[in-house]
């Protein structure tokens, strides 16, 4: 098992806290990483089941724990 990188746990902690925020909120609350780093990691994360990442309209996704997710269907 690796250990965590500071991205992916600031993510996650912000996912956490916040289920349901859309990308540029995490991008604007990770005010150390580019909006390339933020979705690198996020989509990286979803690909592996950690968040689900769901497009809400065209240029707009939410972030949620996989476990809110389970709860919508």
């Amino acid at each position: 098992m690796t250990v965590p990188s500071a991205t992916t746990t600031a993510i996650l902690n912000l996912i956490a806290r916040s289920p349901g925020c859309n990308l540029e909120d995490i991008v604007f609350n990770c005010r150390g990483l580019t909006w390339n780093q933020v979705f690198l990691e996020v989509d990286r994360l979803s690909r592996e089941g950690q968040v689900c990442l769901t497009q809400q309209r065209p240029g707009y996704y939410i972030v949620t724990p996989p476990t809110a997710r389970k709860g919508l269907l």
